[in-house]
C-alpha cells in the first residue's frame, strides 16, 4: 500500500523535532551535527532569534494579501537585493525552480521581444541541476532526472561541462538565446567553474549578445564567503537565481536580473500568488540585513578555511576513504574512494549530518555561522566515521 507521504524520497530512518544553531534533536533525544543545514538552507542554523522575531513579529501582523497589492516587505527585500548585487530589479517566488521557471521564460521572451524568435535555445552542462521542473529537467538533460518524463520540454542544448572548444562553437549558433550554469555546481559534485572560465564565458555572452543565466541556488546567499560566488570572477550576468539561504529555512526565491534583460517582462507575463508574501520577505530582509555584512563574509571566509584544513587532514588520514576536498568556502565536498552512501551511515552513526551527491561525493554544507567548536567536533566526527569505514 503506498504511504500518505508519495514515497519520492529515499528518507533517512531520522524524525527531528527541535534544533539550535548547528544541532539537531531527534524525536528520542539525540543530538546530531547538522552540517547539511537542509542542502544550504539554514545558513544562520535553526531557531536563529533574529530570523524567529521577524517571522513571529510578522505573524502577528499580516501574513498574505497576494501581488494584487503592494507589499512592503517585498518591495524593502528587493531594494537591499539591487544595492548589493548586479541587479536592477527582482520577481520572488518560493523555491529555485520557481526562479528557474521564469529565467528561462525571460531569456526566450527577450529575444522574441527584439524580433528574433529563433534565437529559443538555453545553452546548458553536463552535471548541472536547475530544480525539477519541466524546465528544470530539460536543462539538467541528465538521464537520472528525465528518465519517464518525456517528450522533454525543447529548446535546450547540453555541453560537456570544461569542454571550451565546444562552447566556443554552441554560443556561435545563430539559435542561441542564452547559457545557463552554476558558478559551483552543488548536486553535481561540488565542482566549482574556475574564475578565468566564467570571465571567458562572460566575453562570449557580450560577444555574441547570449543572455547569461546563473544558478546560485545553492552556491549563493554568502556560501562562499561572498554574498554571490559570481563575485570572485569579477563578472555579472544578466540574469540570476537565487533561493535556498536567502530565506534562511523559509521558503523564499528570487530571480534578479538587469534592466535590459527584464525589459520585455511587462505587466501579465509572469506572476505568483505566494511569491514574496510578507513572512517569507520578513525573514529573507532579516537575512539579508545579517548575511550582507563585510565582516560576516569574512568570517565565512575564515571558517571556510578552518574547515578545509581539517577535511584536508582526514584526506591525508585516511587515503582509502577519501580521494579530495571539493570546493569554495562552506560549500565543501569530499570525494570518496569508497560509496558515499557508506560514509552517509557511519556519519549517521556518528550523529552527523552529511548530504551525498553524485560523482561519489558528499557535501559538506553547515550554517554560516558555524561556531569554530562545533567545526573541529565536525572533523573529529568525520573522523571517526571513517576509521569504522576501515575497519569494516
Amino acid at each position: 500500500m503506498i504511504s500518505a507521504v508519495l514515497p519520492t524520497y529515499n528518507r533517512a530512518p531520522l524524525s527531528f523535532v527541535s534544533g539550535e544553531g548547528s544541532w539537531l534533536v531527534e524525536a528520542d533525544g539525540r543530538r546530531f551535527l547538522d552540517l547539511g543545514a537542509g542542502i544550504a538552507v539554514n545558513v544562520l542554523g535553526h531557531a536563529n532569534p533574529a530570523l524567529t522575531r521577524a517571522l513571529t513579529e510578522q505573524a502577528g501582523a499580516l501574513w498574505h494579501t497576494s501581488n494584487l497589492y503592494h507589499i512592503p516587505q517585498q518591495e524593502a527585500l528587493a531594494e537591499k537585493l539591487v544595492e548589493a548585487t548586479f541587479a536592477d530589479t527582482c520577481f520572488f517566488t518560493n523555491s529555485g525552480t520557481e526562479a528557474c521557471e521564469l529565467a528561462v521564460k525571460m531569456a526566450r521572451r527577450y529575444w522574441s521581444d527584439r524580433g528574433q524568435p529563433e534565437r529559443h535555445v538555453i545553452l546548458a552542462f553536463t552535471g548541472s541541476f536547475h530544480g525539477r521542473s519541466s524546465a528544470g529537467i530539460a536543462a539538467a538533460g541528465s538521464e537520472k532526472m528525465t528518465k519517464g518524463f518525456g517528450p522533454l520540454l525543447p529548446g535546450f542544448r547540453h555541453l560537456p561541462f570544461g569542454d571550451h572548444d565546444a562552447l566556443h562553437e554552441a554560443m556561435r549558433a545563430p539559435d542561441v538565446a542564452a547559457v545557463i550554469l552554476e558558478p559551483v555546481q552543488g548536486e553535481g559534485g561540488i565542482v566549482p567553474v574556475p574564475d578565468q572560465c566564467l570571465k571567458g564565458l562572460r566575453d562570449l555572452c557580450d560577444e555574441t549578445g547570449a543572455l547569461m543565466i546563473l544558478d546560485e541556488v545553492q552556491c549563493g546567499m554568502g556560501r562562499t564567503g561572498r554574498l554571490f560566488a559570481h563575485e570572485w570572477a569579477g563578472i555579472a550576468p544578466d540574469i540570476m537565481m537565487v533561493a535556498k539561504g536567502i530565506g534562511g529555512g523559509f521558503p523564499l526565491g528570487a530571480l534578479l536580473a538587469t534592466e535590459d534583460a527584464a525589459s520585455c517582462m511587462t505587466a501579465g507575463s509572469h506572476g505568483s500568488t505566494y511569491g514574496g508574501n510578507p513572512l517569507a520577505c520578513a525573514v529573507g530582509n532579516a537575512v539579508m540585513d545579517i548575511v550582507a555584512n563585510d565582516d560576516f563574509l569574512g568570517e565565512v571566509r575564515r571558517k571556510a578555511g578552518l574547515f578545509r584544513q581539517g577535511l584536508e587532514g582526514l584526506v591525508a588520514s585516511h587515503p582509502d576513504v577519501f580521494e579530495a576536498v571539493r570546493g569554495a568556502g562552506l560549500m565543501l565536498g569530499l570525494k570518496c574512494r569508497v560509496p558515499n552512501t557508506d560514509l552517509l551511515d557511519t556519519a549517521y552513526a556518528e550523529r552527523t549530518c552529511i548530504v551525498p551527491a553524485a560523482d561519489n561525493v558528499v557535501r559538506i554544507l553547515p550554517a554560516l555561522n558555524i561556531p569554530d567548536e562545533d567545526i573541529r567536533e565536525a572533523v573529529a566526527r568525520l573522523d571517526r566515521a571513517a576509521t569504522a569505514l576501515e575497519r569494516a
